[in-house]
């Protein structure tokens, strides 16, 4: 039985926590365009505990999705599990020009 996902939205910052993934998202999905306002710039992924396919490909989507809006979203806190994840579908070259550091966020 998964955990839930929780995200808290301050300062330009989404952070997340607990598990991102199939059985989690929906309710995050389903208020991103509320969520993601056009001060948001940064989703924080560091605190979270699990993540898999759904999951990663909801914050490219994400990603995607602010791009075309000109909003130009940043993903910080990846893990070395979220990063094997994106290797194994490839995804580092879709990912990498999202990446900030915690030290450049916000």
């Amino acid at each position: 039985m998964s955990n839930s996902l929780n995200w808290q939205a301050e300062n330009g910052i989404v952070t997340f926590s607990g598990d991102l993934d199939r059985e989690t998202l929906l309710p995050f999905w389903n208020k991103r365009q509320q969520i993601l306002t056009p001060d948001i710039q940064v989703l924080d992924v560091a605190n979270l505990d699990r993540v898999d396919s759904a999951g990663l490909a909801l914050l490219i989507h994400i990603l995607d999705e602010s791009a075309q809006r000109n909003q130009m979203l940043k993903l910080a806190g990846m893990t070395g599990k979220l990063q094997t994840l994106a290797a194994l579908y490839n995804l580092q070259q879709i990912i990498e020009p999202y990446l900030v550091s915690p030290t450049d966020m916000v």
